[in-house]
């Protein structure tokens, strides 16, 4: 009976703590004595057979497949035209737009590209400029900037963050927009032309408002002192970054397009993921609905070369394109649905197969006399 009363007693110290010399209590490391601690809580396992694996396989080929098939044939549906006016080839007229003009450059250098549409782009038309072997995904370069600054605080507009060194401060006054990402700011000029039969040029109708995200536009990036401030007088403490040409309240005269709200700068901020990228720069409007936006013929493009890419080894081009409900040209989301679903398809086929063939034999681990 005190044997019995004993063990007990242990028992109920175990989970509760012993009493050791002195009256004090022993804690113990032991869960208590519940489904959840000790792991008794109830659980679903699949069991996997084959017919619940078959069906699965041929139901997301079957899904897959065609979805794919519509996303790639929207995709090639997309009208798009691409030229390069990089000018590394001899034979460009901005070859020697690229071999001599550089950051240092006091003038800008311009060329002009001639080139047909052998198709009329129809609906709206974007119109993107191009970069080629230009990390903005680089950790250092995507830091170097002050998102203070550029939501509009004064005091992170005279004290920019350290964060964009080397291009912080410049002659004792702090540079506005500070940082890498702003300094290298693309500023080439694009202009576009049709030319009839007759020979005459008639310029294209460039939209340069409504190309910046809302967010950015209304959020992210304000000018200091409000949007009805005069811009010359809130950034005169201030000087413009080292490679731009003039500061960032002349970037435009129109007061809703100008300074840290001007929609050209805010795309360039939004950074790239790829070294490879295009940035939307113009929209080309519909007029009507009885002729086309760009119709089939010979164009010009006029460019203002004011941005060198030859000490990286880049690359520029100007491309048009027009979108879809699924967005721009990008045949990639099509062919991984094809390919998902065909993989599917294929594994289902030959499962079926194998299930077919050997699935009726003889389980049993009894050895035949």
């Amino acid at each position: 009976m005190m044997a019995s009363s004993y063990n007990a007693k242990e028992e109920d110290g175990h989970h509760s703590g012993s009493v050791g010399l002195g009256g004090a209590a022993i804690q113990t490391k032991k869960p208590d004595n519940t489904a959840f601690k000790q792991q008794r809580l109830p659980a679903w396992q699949p069991i996997l057979t084959a017919g619940t694996v078959l069906p699965a396989f041929f139901i997301i080929g079957l899904i897959f497949i065609p979805i794919g098939i519509g996303l790639y044939v929207t995709s090639n549906n997309i009208k798009e035209f691409e030229i390069d006016y990089t000018g590394t080839d001899g034979s460009s007229p901005c070859f020697n737009c690229s071999q001599s003009f550089s950051w240092n450059s006091t003038t800008p250098c311009k060329c002009v590209l001639f080139f047909s549409l052998d198709q009329p782009f129809e609906s709206n038309v974007f119109m993107y400029y191009g970069l080629s072997n230009f990390y903005q995904n680089h950790r250092r370069y995507v830091k170097s900037r002050d998102d203070s600054q550029l939501n509009g605080d004064e005091r992170s507009l005279k004290e920019p963050s350290k964060e964009c060194e080397p291009y912080r401060t410049n002659e004792n006054k702090p540079i506005a927009p500070c940082g890498a990402i702003a300094n290298s700011m693309f500023n080439d000029t694009l202009d576009l032309f049709y030319i009839d039969l007759n020979g005459t040029k008639t310029p294209i109708p460039l939209i340069k408002k409504g190309i910046a995200w809302w967010t950015d536009k209304h959020v992210k990036f304000r000018n200091p002192g409000g949007s009805n401030s005069n811009l010359t007088a809130v950034f005169i403490e201030t000087v413009k970054p080292v490679n731009w040409r003039k500061p960032v309240y002349e970037l435009d005269t129109d007061l809703e397009n100008n300074g840290f709200i001007n929609e050209d700068f805010i795309v360039w901020m939004r950074t790239a993921a790829l070294p490879t990228f295009r940035k939307l720069y113009r929209i080309i409007q519909k007029k009507n609905n009885m002729t086309p936006t760009l119709p089939r013929g010979n164009y010009s493009l006029e460019v203002t070369y004011n941005y060198p890419v030859r000490s990286f080894e880049g690359r520029k081009r100007m491309i048009l394109s027009t979108i879809s409900w699924m967005g721009g040209k990008n045949p990639f989301l099509g062919i991984a649905y094809i390919t998902v679903g065909s993989i599917c398809f294929f594994l289902g086929v030959v499962l079926l197969f194998i299930h077919h063939k050997y699935g009726n034999r003889n389980n049993s681990s009894d050895i035949p006399n």
